[in-house]
């Protein structure tokens, strides 16, 4: 028995049916359906890319929002009420199954309860920042304008209530006039700050490094053979420089102590949400702020301060606090040496295996082995960059210039350089398969026109095939650089560190120090999330940095773009 569809299959024209299938067939040879699911692929990565930059901000960049501060009774079953004054910072829906287990009496015919994470601060009164409480176990609710946020420089965040201002243990303010008595003096302890920081990180730092340079020099001349009573003028000299340093230290310290003299003149009274009374010197505050009585401009110009301190100073309280400006400098300092160092030296490869190179078995040898080279794991590369830069050739570079400095290493330890000549290689073979492409890509006519026109093949290749081929190269950097910019494992061997005590370039000649350990946002990331001791304050900057390594990495590689559509312009004309 036949079925009724296979009846009316039978019963259409023959014609009809393979009209249909040649018309699919010829459809799927057009290549349209692979176009388009290219299309819907690449769709969709960019939606999941958005999707995770959207998120990445949203969970980082609320941190620098001046949260309103909420004053409550919390009242725990069977507990006395607790006065809590505290910024809210999270919800989370829990079973009261949960909660049960955790040890808290609950009303079990209550499924679900509101978990709130709340900032209570005071963390040298308290023990703890962030503390979990039950929303509906938080009541008499309130936002009182006068509660105060004070950004120290240590211990955290404080929350309370102005009650005095003090200067010289004298009281000068209290009540409602505290507050306006509080604004100048801040500015003014700001400042001074400001001015402590100039003249030890800056001043005194460069002091420290000319006295340094001064003992090596010493170490340098006991180790040629000179004593002080061979050659007593060049010792004098040294001590003479040395006294002039130690005089204009001794400036420095005065005037620090006078700085530091004044700034601890000033001090505040807090009075806690229990009404304890608590004297913080103004020197440790870094700010104070009512985020209850703040207009939305306010707000604000508030949140883009704190995003600016964020991207310009330096990191206190373990990383969890001031700002990531040394891990962004030693992110796009290390990529920019390494940009440097693999360009040429990827070019030159391709060049001689696509122009030089005899096509044979050997180059094609070498060809998969550039390519296997790209999936090497990155910490492979960490271990050789350890062995062989910092342990070989930074050995001997200090044994034969450095000698002075032993057996304290200058350049045999981890250091920017290191790092970046390790990145070099693990990206070199993206570059070298790049700029072949692109080599390949430009027509023989063009290199025998070159060379009729009396153009030797180094002046041809110099003069129009690299010229030509400088898209191709950029595309090979640009894809190095979004690789090297967010590798952590192997410059965790070669030389980054949690902290820095200094920039690779400043003023101190010879300004760029390629031996110095530096700051990278990747490893910031790990360090910071993984390795802090106050982990609920971590988190948002972990969101935070992330967002913005992207951002860095965003744009080194649309500055390579932007070089290169340039490129591209330039030479269409030939291309065509």
């Amino acid at each position: 028995m036949t079925t009724a569809a296979e009846e009316i299959a039978a019963a259409m024209p023959k014609s009809l049916v393979a009209r249909d299938t040649e018309g699919v067939r010829a459809y799927v040879k057009s290549g349209s359906p692979y176009v388009w699911l290219t299309a819907a692929a690449i769709s969709v990565a960019f939606m999941i890319t958005l999707a995770l930059l959207i998120l990445t901000a949203a969970r980082g960049l609320p941190h620098f929002w001046p949260a309103d501060v909420v004053q409550g009774q919390y009242t725990a079953p069977g507990e006395p009420a607790e006065p809590i004054l505290a910024e809210i910072r999270s919800t989370e829906e829990v079973t009261s199954a949960r909660l049960k287990n955790a040890g808290l009496k609950v009303d079990e015919a209550q499924l679900l309860y509101d978990r709130l994470l709340i900032k209570v601060a005071n963390r040298d009164l308290l023990g703890a920042d962030f503390r979990p409480v039950l929303s509906d176990w938080l009541v008499q609710r309130s936002y009182p304008e006068d509660a105060v946020v004070l950004e120290r420089v240590e211990w955290g965040n404080f929350h309370g209530f102005l009650h005095a201002v003090k200067t010289d243990g004298v009281i000068v303010a209290t009540g409602p006039e505290a507050w306006a008595a509080y604004q100048p003096l801040q500015d003014r302890a700001t400042d001074l700050r400001s001015k402590i920081e100039e003249i030890e990180k800056n001043e005194i730092g460069a002091i420290n490094y000319r006295i340094e340079h001064l003992r090596l020099s010493e170490k340098r001349l006991q180790i040629d053979g000179h004593t002080r009573e061979n050659d007593p003028a060049d010792y004098a000299k040294l001590d003479e420089r040395r006294k002039e340093q130690d005089a204009d230290y001794e400036k420095l310290r005065l005037e620090l102590d006078a700085i530091r003299k004044d700034l601890s003149r000033d001090a505040l009274v807090m009075k806690t949400v229990d009404g304890k009374e608590v004297e913080i010197p103004l020197a440790r505050v870094v700010r104070g702020y009512r985020p209850n009585e703040m207009g939305l401009f306010s707000k604000l110009g508030f949140f883009g301060s704190k995003v600016w301190e964020f991207v310009s100073d330096d990191p206190r309280e373990a990383n969890t606090e001031g700002g990531i400006f040394p891990a962004i400098f030693g992110t796009v300092m290390m990529v920019m040496i390494m940009s440097v160092v693999v360009m040429p030296f990827g070019v030159l490869a391709a060049l001689y295996l696509r122009e030089y190179a005899k096509q044979g078995p050997v180059t094609q040898i070498i060809r998969i082995a550039v390519n296997n080279l790209a999936g090497v794991p990155s910490i492979v590369y960490g271990m050789f960059g350890l062995g062989f830069f910092v342990y070989f050739v930074g050995s001997s570079i200090d044994k034969a210039f450095y000698s002075e400095g032993l057996p304290s290493p200058t350049f045999g330890t981890p250091g920017i350089l290191w790092s970046s000549l390790t990145l070099a290689l693990l990206t070199l073979p993206v570059v070298i398969v790049a700029t072949e492409e692109g080599l390949s890509r430009i027509p023989r006519s063009i290199r025998e026109a070159s060379l009729a026109l009396g153009a030797t093949k180094a002046e041809t290749l110099w003069r129009v095939v690299l010229p030509m081929a400088s898209p191709a190269m950029m595309t090979g950097l640009i894809l190095a650089i979004a690789r090297a910019a967010g590798e952590v494992a192997p410059l965790m061997l070669v030389g980054v560190v949690k902290l820095a005590p200094s920039l690779p370039l400043d003023g101190n000649a010879p300004f760029l120090h390629l031996e110095r350990k530096f700051m990278h946002l990747g490893f910031h990331i790990y360090d910071v999330g993984f390795q802090s001791p106050n982990v609920e304050a971590a988190r948002p900057l972990v969101y935070a940095t992330a967002f913005l390594l992207v951002l860095v990495i965003i744009g080194l590689n649309l500055t390579a773009i932007g070089i290169r559509n340039r490129l591209r312009e330039r030479y269409k004309a030939l291309e065509g």
